[in-house]
């Protein structure tokens, strides 16, 4: 057995019991206490933190060290360990999502074929309960997510098929950047070759994604938090208001959620921001009635909206 394949096996033992002594990985090795030595040595120097106790209840045992090493993990605990990521893919909050993906795509890399198609199959037939009050989307694929992944660290063009909210199917050939999560929903964000602009796409809606193999390079890619809250604030609207909050930007986007509105710093006064929002005139307006800080319409239409709005109020409630 060579040094590797010796080291692996011996890390591997020592995952499997709390103490081994000498003699047993010698005898289980088939190779000296000397030997035993200084694989111990070597995977020390490669971040394995093995102890070491003298005596006759002494040996050698894994512990805790100051960073995480390498794992290994048979087929049925890697299937275990990709499952769960997949679940907490899928339901957890935005900052564990993104940690999930990422370890989930790593370890997709990795495992064989026949594993990762048990991975697949246990995902689609499980079913998961939905927190009241949560949209009723289409969860995204595992195979989507994590062959999106790999493209957007690969750097690599993907085709895949798309359908629009309203059913509409298109063909895709996008150069993929990053991959936004938004409470439940994940958006990829990418570069569409044929129409040479930066589009997102929700991945629920994404479909049969083929790897292309051809490689890219992005000369100035926009921020993808950014590109994301701009389409969901504004452009799946028709129409959009500008309101200016008399307060400063740090402020008043402490308040405006960036899926709501875009806020930027007024050019005519560095102490007010002027929000651009998107939706209808009613909801505009309601919006802004609930904002804890003064603000005032730009849109003369959004204005009287506000008037009719208040006169209801008083007249209701004088």
């Amino acid at each position: 057995m060579d040094t590797p394949a010796r080291l692996l096996r011996l890390l591997a033992l020592l995952t499997t019991r709390g103490s081994w002594q000498a003699g047993e990985l010698s005898a289980r090795l088939e190779i000296t206490e000397r030997t035993v030595r200084r694989d111990i040595t070597r995977l020390r120097e490669l971040g394995y933190p093995v102890e070491g106790v003298t005596g006759p209840y002494g040996g050698y045992s894994l512990g805790a060290g100051g960073r995480l090493p390498p794992l290994l993990l048979d087929d049925e605990e890697a299937v275990a360990v990709a499952v769960a990521l997949h679940a907490i893919a899928q339901r957890s909050s935005a900052s564990m999502v993104d940690s999930a993906l990422s370890a989930l795509t790593k370890l997709s890399q990795v495992m064989p074929t026949q594993l990762r198609e048990r991975v697949g199959a246990l995902a689609e037939v499980t079913v998961g309960m939905r927190p009241r009050g949560s949209s009723g989307d289409r969860p995204p694929g595992v195979d989507e997510l994590m062959g999106l992944a790999l493209a957007c660290r690969r750097s690599e063009r993907v085709r895949f098929d798309y359908a629009t909210g309203d059913g509409v199917e298109s063909a895709r050939h996008v150069e993929p950047f990053r991959l936004v999560a938004v409470g439940q929903r994940w958006y990829l964000v990418a570069l569409d070759v044929d129409r040479d602009d930066w589009r997102t796409f929700r991945v629920d809606r994404i479909s049969r994604v083929r790897a292309t193999g051809a490689r890219f390079v992005f000369d100035d890619p926009p921020d993808p938090a950014t590109l994301v809250a701009e389409g969901l604030a504004l452009r799946v609207y028709e129409r959009s208001w500008t309101i200016r909050v008399l307060a400063p930007v740090a402020d008043v986007s402490r308040e405006v959620s960036p899926i709501v509105g875009v806020c930027r710093a007024d050019p005519d006064d560095p102490g007010a921001t002027l929000v651009e929002i998107g939706g209808d005139v009613d909801w505009v307006a309601r919006y802004m009635l609930g904002l804890p800080v003064p603000c005032e319409a730009i849109e003369p239409e959004l204005r009287d909206e506000l008037r009719r709005l208040g006169e209801r109020l008083v007249g209701a409630y004088a």
